[in-house]
């Protein structure tokens, strides 16, 4: 089964634009378009397998899509919500092969640094989880060939169709009345979320908490990439400086949590009850020993990264 095009879907050959004083309908629905437009052309890649990077894109396009929806609040329509939670279906079928794909490029480039006698017992260990990758990779096919799929990308499709009559300033086309939404004002709420987040960590915050910050940075990446073309002129010089920020953060934080879960997932494999490999089991501990030093230099660089943000926040949001 292939992707379907944007003329199929009834959208604009073409991906549409959105001016600076376009309504923040507008706006959402061409970041929608954008992003749709984004999932389907990596559908066929996904489907292959041979390259890591289109799941890649593919979740990166339901996080995009996720967000946009989260700040429409009602301009898009009822059934915004319920697509948001059909993409969050989505998102981790695409999330298993994906987590597998890092996990498997991180031990390979590791272990590549590991000597020539320990190669065989390295392939060995990394070979358990292409098989779970394999196993993976199935089932996302699965969904993406399912009838609740073909449904969820007509629903993004419809939502992302410009109407004749689009919201304006809090007004639709039957007179219907909404609250005003200001997509820069809009950065407000996830950055002040991050920063309460922020203060609340210790001095030695735990790992579930950093990866929590890492999804706050993310969701306020996000929020800053769809408020820049809103933005004018003079301010988003200003959104883009904080998305730059928020990228920073989302690069840091993600490089601990891929460390975190590449020692966790190392560790599982050596269950005492299966009588372990020893060969495999001294390879799985020096993967583990690489990884808490990765570990150790993203919690030192976190703190300027979440310094970053603040300084820029607090000059456009002022």
């Amino acid at each position: 089964m292939s992707a379907l095009s944007p003329a199929e879907l009834g959208l604009p050959a073409e991906p549409a634009a959105a001016k600076p004083k376009d309504p923040p309908a507008t706006h959402l629905r061409v970041k929608l378009d954008a992003q749709l437009r984004a999932l389907l052309g990596h559908e066929a890649g996904a489907r292959v397998g041979s390259d890591p990077e289109h799941v890649h894109q593919m979740r990166v396009a339901i996080r995009r899509m996720r967000s946009v929806l989260k700040m429409s609040g009602d301009l898009l329509g009822p059934t915004t919500e319920p697509v948001r939670a059909e993409l969050g279906w989505l998102g981790t079928t695409l999330g298993e092969v994906r987590d597998l794909d890092v996990l498997i490029i991180r031990l390979r480039a590791v272990t590549a640094g590991f000597g020539a006698v320990d190669q065989p017992s390295a392939r060995r260990l990394v070979s358990k989880f292409v098989t779970q990758r394999g196993n993976a990779k199935r089932r996302l096919i699965r969904t993406l060939d399912s009838s609740r799929y073909a449904t969820l990308i007509n629903q993004l499709a419809q939502l992302a169709r410009r109407p004749e009559i689009e919201r304006v300033d809090g007004l639709t086309g039957d007179g219907a009345t909404t609250a005003r939404l200001d997509l820069v004002a809009g950065l407000r709420k996830p950055y002040r979320k991050l920063a309460k987040a922020v203060a609340a960590l210790p001095e030695d915050p735990p790992d579930d908490d950093l990866h929590a910050l890492r999804i706050m940075g993310k969701r306020l990446r996000y929020a800053a990439e769809l408020a820049e073309p809103a933005a004018g002129k003079k301010r988003a010089p200003q959104v883009r400086e904080l998305m730059k920020a928020a990228k920073r953060l989302q690069t840091v934080l993600g490089e601990h949590q891929d460390a975190c879960v590449a020692a966790e997932r190392v560790r599982r494999l050596l269950d005492p009850d299966t009588s372990p490999d020893p060969q495999v089991a001294f390879i799985a501990g020096r993967i583990v020993e690489c990884e808490a030093a990765r570990r150790a230099d993203a919690r030192a660089d976190y703190p300027r990264a979440v310094a970053r943000i603040h300084s820029t926040a607090k000059s456009l949001l002022r």
